[in-house]
């Protein structure tokens, strides 16, 4: 096999892409209607988490200002400034905030709203104030609510005996029913079932596949759906498009033909004949089918990061890139299972989890990795450089719709521990169906508020294709919610606000969508769990699938950070996190900014196919205890514009992951960071890793690169590798320390 050449990107250099906001905000849902908001009666602090900034003599809780007794009080230390925050669990409009102080009250002090308990909005002030009861009637949006008191009446502390919030209501909200027989998913869904016309399906495959071939950073989205049965059809698959079985199991969609990926429309170096290239090949997906190639024939699967082939079975061989040239960066074989050999060629990096390999596997490069696959070549690294780990120890499945006597549902794949294999070759998977009735089908334009209001009425929600532009965050609040996109739908905020928030609770599951920052930074896109989360999860974990986020690209999109994972136990079961370097949108250093990508701050977080490019800092940090990685894959930045602006302090540049110096135990395997400093090859960057020297902390199968000599990581992790760079290109660190 040659070796291949380095993964480089071409830069798009377009006008950027007018927003057009004003006509994208209209609803969908004729039956959806809302009454004047009013100032609700309800005590939405009642019970909830709070906390303080210090407490007299150890004791007053925070919680004792909101437990609705006026018996019981929080008190503060003697000292200015002193808090006292509360968390709703939602954003929300609050419209009142009611003060019952003790005789030490405050004499100056705030009343702040904030939707992530770190950037506030000051909503009163006074410093005159009157101690008592106070009804203070405010406006404005947050999560937190903070009393923030700078000055003391008297020569005690704050203490308060109660807390109250209220917030709007909007009563008249009515949430549509969905019929699970004859669901409306929108017009980019298409579903096939026995009687279709093949002539007919596969010239509208064909047309998609013409539409999406070079549509990397368009608006349009397809999902393809089949009901169970046997089809003849070719699908080429092409940007933002998904393909999927509606059986409960893979076999029982049979597809006689294709599912494949081509690398037909990317030129590789500078000779415009010179095609192959499938480092863009991003965002689409196939899951939950038999696909049977024709005799003689083999599959093509030319792929790189955000291409899912989950809960596949293929009948013969499957080649993950161009095949005899062409060069492919990414991807990954989930719940599959491949009757012939996968030749991974020209793959710099891949991940295959839950497989059955029944056929063996060709290949490596840098970083192919292999965690409770059957089937799996030996452990060895480097060279070939298989990374092989025997069971998984602990997943849950991405869950996926199904059709069955007659109606749609939602099948949610149990909790599986020290796992190996797939989860449904021995019969019917473990797990549960949920009918499409109890799900809200959320189409773009949907207004955030009728999402928002069908989550709190217990609903689950179904994304249909296409971009939803976002004025407010969706709310996940409940336990045992399910987010499922089709056809990748995209969440975009346009308003600065996260665009999904989820609450501290367990068994939350997010699968098959994109979140794409909007022209206005939100401090995060994704969270997890609100800050400070602390509740256990080990039991029922929340899960997130397939679920992908980028900054830049169609836009000069901002977000600081783009995924936090504040809640214990979290499963990222494959995510691409991805600050643009080439887009439809102005993009560069001060154009579509990112700090880092993936911050974790949970403990007992495990990871599986982690891939974080191009932010501006450091692209993940782990401060949470327990956290396990397996796969990594981070390019650096392309276009710090020199060595000044890629500074950590004293320090050249930033490490591609970060564990935090606090941690105590951590563990990685098959994992690397790329260099490709572009705007200044001279760039160097002192670690490709970063960890704390504790016995706990231990990383497995490390390599740096410097793609093409274009930049030097000068040491693998902690100073210790040697330099990747012109002369050596690659450095390996077996095991640290």
């Amino acid at each position: 096999m040659s070796y291949p050449r380095p993964r480089t990107r071409s830069r798009v250099l377009t006008a950027a892409l007018a927003l057009g906001l004003a006509a994208v905000l209209s609803p969908v849902i004729a039956s959806t209607s809302a009454s004047a908001a009013e100032c609700g009666t309800t005590n939405a602090a009642l019970n909830r988490p709070a906390t303080a900034s210090s407490t007299e003599n150890g004791g007053t809780p925070a919680t004792a200002a909101v437990d609705g007794n006026t018996g019981t009080r929080w008190s503060s230390a003697f000292a200015d400034p002193q808090w006292l925050q509360v968390d709703l669990g939602s954003v929300q409009q609050v419209c009142r905030v009611s003060l019952t102080w003790e005789a030490a009250y405050g004499r100056s002090f705030q009343v702040q709203l904030s939707d992530n308990a770190s950037t506030w909005n000051t909503v009163y002030s006074t410093t005159t104030g009157t101690g008592g009861v106070q009804n203070l009637t405010v406006a404005g949006s947050g999560r937190y609510v903070r009393v923030h008191g700078t000055a003391r009446a008297t020569g005690y502390g704050y203490s308060l005996w109660e807390l109250s919030v209220n917030t709007e209501t909007t009563g008249g909200i009515v949430i549509p029913p969905t019929d699970p027989r004859n669901p409306d998913f929108g017009p980019n869904v298409l579903v096939y079932g026995p009687g279709y016309d093949r002539a007919a399906m596969q010239s509208r495959l064909d047309q998609i596949a013409a539409q999406m071939k070079t549509n990397q950073f368009g608006s349009e989205r397809y999902a393809v759906l089949y009901k169970p049965g046997v089809y003849d059809a070719d699908v080429n698959l092409r940007f933002y498009t998904q393909v999927a079985g509606l059986g409960l199991r893979p076999d029982d969609v049979r597809l006689n033909g294709h599912v494949r990926v081509e690398a037909d429309w990317l030129q590789q170096g500078d000779n415009p004949n010179n095609l192959g290239n499938a480092t863009q090949n991003f965002w689409r997906q196939a899951e939950n089918m038999f696909v049977n190639l024709p005799a003689g024939q083999i599959e093509r699967w030319a792929v790189s990061q955000a291409a899912s082939y989950r809960r596949m079975h293929l009948s013969g061989q499957v080649q993950l890139w161009n095949g005899g040239d062409g060069w492919a960066s990414g991807g990954l074989i989930v719940d599959s299972k491949i009757d012939g050999v996968a030749v991974s060629g020209s793959q710099q990096q891949f991940l295959t989890r839950n497989s059955n390999l029944a056929g063996g596997w060709n290949g490596s490069v840098w970083n192919m990795v292999f965690v409770g696959s059957q089937g799996a070549p030996a452990q060895h690294f480097p060279n070939p450089s298989h990374t092989t780990v025997d069971t998984t120890p602990v997943v849950r499945e991405k869950p996926f719709l199904h059709f069955e006597n007659g109606e749609y549902k939602v099948f949610v794949p149990a909790l599986r521990h020290n796992s190996r294999g797939t989860s449904w070759e021995n019969g019917a998977p473990a797990g549960q169906s949920i009918s499409l009735a109890d799900f809200f089908i959320v189409k773009p334009g949907t207004p955030v508020a009728t999402t928002n209001a069908a989550l709190a009425q217990g609903k689950h929600l179904l994304l249909t294709p296409g971009v939803h532009r976002l004025n407010d965050t969706i709310n996940v609040t409940r336990p045992n919610t399910v987010v499922l996109g089709l056809g990748l739908a995209t969440l975009s905020p346009d308003t600065g606000r996260a665009a999904m928030a989820v609450s501290d609770v367990d068994g939350v599951k997010l699968a098959g969508f994109l979140v794409d920052a909007g022209v206005q930074n939100s401090p995060v896109l994704l969270q997890l769990g609100p800050a400070n989360s602390s509740a256990s999860h080990a039991a029922n974990p929340t899960s997130m699938h397939d679920v992908y986020l980028r900054v830049g690209g169609p836009q000069a999109g901002k977000a600081t950070v783009s995924l936090e994972v504040n809640s214990d136990d979290v499963i990222i079961d494959h995510t691409w996190v991805w600050r643009a370097d080439h887009g439809t949108g102005p993009t560069g250093w001060t154009a579509n900014t990112g700090r880092n990508g993936v911050v974790v701050n949970g403990d007992n977080v495990t990871a599986y196919g982690l891939f974080v490019e191009h932010y501006q800092q450091y692209n993940t940090v782990w401060n949470g205890n327990g956290g396990r990685t397996y796969f990594y894959q981070n390019e650096l930045p392309y276009d710090p514009p020199n060595q000044a602006a890629w500074m950590n302090g004293s320090q050249l540049g930033w490490a591609g992951y970060k564990v935090a110096d606090h941690v105590t135990t951590h563990e990685g395997w098959g994992m690397g960071v790329y260099s490709f400093n572009q705007a200044d090859p001279s760039i160097r960057t002192a670690n490709g890793f970063e960890v704390p020297n504790r016995p706990g902390v231990r990383l497995h199968d490390l390599v740096t690169v410097s793609l093409g000599g274009v930049g030097t990581i000068d040491n693998v992790v902690n100073g210790v590798g040697g330099p990747a760079n012109t002369a050596t290109q690659q450095r390996y660190v077996v095991d640290y320390p």
